[in-house]
């Protein structure tokens, strides 16, 4: 019995990720399509309370709108895009390069989720990862997930989003 305990320890403990952090909820999507970012937010800093998520979104990612969140203050800031996008037969040439909710208080017992909306472009290859760096702001330090490498064992990796091929029309 003894025996069949620690196995289920050990099991478990290779299930468990080394340490949770910030992420995407859906980490695929279609090129082309519109696409729903959820960002987990699992824990505060060193037991200190979440007050505030800060991303930058990814050059291939477009037209990307924050949902509002209850007791929150949404932060927009917009720039050019290094290369015009098609949407709905425009030409879209700027918009929100980087979101930031402020104000309000995640505490450390609790996880959250951030959302805002975009579209990839649809001359993403299959495969393209987009990372969108991700800074964790708490009352008494920061959790910067902004690592970019791709390592397996990066420590602070950000939210990633791994383009799938387009959707086929009907």
């Amino acid at each position: 019995m003894k025996r069949l305990a620690v196995l289920s320890l050990a099991i478990m403990a290779c299930a468990m990720p080394a340490h949770a952090h910030v992420g995407l909820q859906i980490p695929t999507s279609p090129a082309g399509s519109s696409y729903k970012a959820i960002l987990q937010v699992p824990h505060g800093c060193d037991g200190a309370a979440t007050t505030a998520i800060k991303v930058r979104i990814p050059e291939g990612y477009f037209n990307v709108k924050p949902l509002p969140k209850a007791g929150w203050t949404i932060t927009s800031v917009k720039g050019p895009y290094q290369k015009p996008h098609e949407l709905h037969g425009s030409q879209v040439t700027e918009g929100v390069t980087e979101i930031s909710w402020t104000g309000g208080e995640l505490p450390d017992d609790y996880f959250d989720e951030f959302a805002f909306r975009g579209t990839l472009a649809g001359d993403l290859s299959e495969g393209t990862v987009l990372y969108f760096p991700t800074v964790q702001v708490c009352s008494t330090a920061e959790e910067a997930w902004i690592d970019v490498t791709g390592e397996a064992d990066a420590d602070k990796p950000a939210p990633t989003l791994t383009v799938t091929p387009p959707q086929q029309k009907h």
